[in-house]
């Protein structure tokens, strides 16, 4: 596999950052009754796969700069590969390993893509993900907290939709200030 590119691309000035359109894609699929391209479970686990493979440069790099910088190189970075589980769902993890946290007989850092048997598409989490540690002091620092930001505000408005339904996005359903909506396959 090639190297990542470099992470936290910025969005053109006016224009969806990332996650946004990740955001955007995801609920097109709940509206469409597909997942990017698939509309049958075959298709969509081809589509995980494809997502995992893509996926693993990436999530190596961060676990990896979590050991460099965090576990002064003493932890183990392990990917699973996709894994079919008992209830026939699919699943992937990577994960951060170190002495001290097998001590502690805790779980590692993880970072685990699932396509539940009965979801309608694939998602990602963490271990224990809920909170983030917020020690900001300067101007600076503010702005590098960005794409946490944005990574618990789509978080969180997934998490509402998953509550409810697609249909609290006004992009999606074509809202008054949707500029006419999101056209199927998640298209403006």
């Amino acid at each position: 596999m090639s190297s990542p590119a470099p992470a936290g691309r910025q969005a053109a000035p006016g224009a969806q950052p990332p996650v946004v359109q990740a955001l955007v894609r995801h609920f097109c699929d709940l509206r469409d009754g597909r997942h990017g391209d698939a509309a049958s479970r075959q298709g969509k686990e081809a589509l995980f796969r494809t997502a995992v493979e893509l996926l693993d440069p990436y999530a190596r790099q961060v676990l990896q700069e979590f050991n460099t910088h965090l576990m002064l190189d003493t932890g183990q970075v392990e990917a699973t590969g996709v894994v079919r589980t008992a209830d026939r769902s699919l699943a992937a993890a990577w994960t951060l390993s170190w002495p001290e946290q097998r001590a502690q007989r805790i779980a590692p850092v993880t970072l685990h893509a699932f396509y539940g048997s009965g979801f309608h598409h694939p998602h990602l989490r963490g271990a224990t993900v809920a909170d983030w540690p917020l020690n900001v002091f300067t101007a600076q620092q503010a702005a590098d907290e960005v794409p946490t930001l944005r990574a618990i505000a789509a978080s969180d408005l997934h998490n509402l939709v998953f509550q409810r339904t697609y249909e609290i996005v006004p992009v999606i359903t074509g809202g008054p200030r949707a500029a006419g909506g999101v056209e199927e396959g998640g298209r403006r």
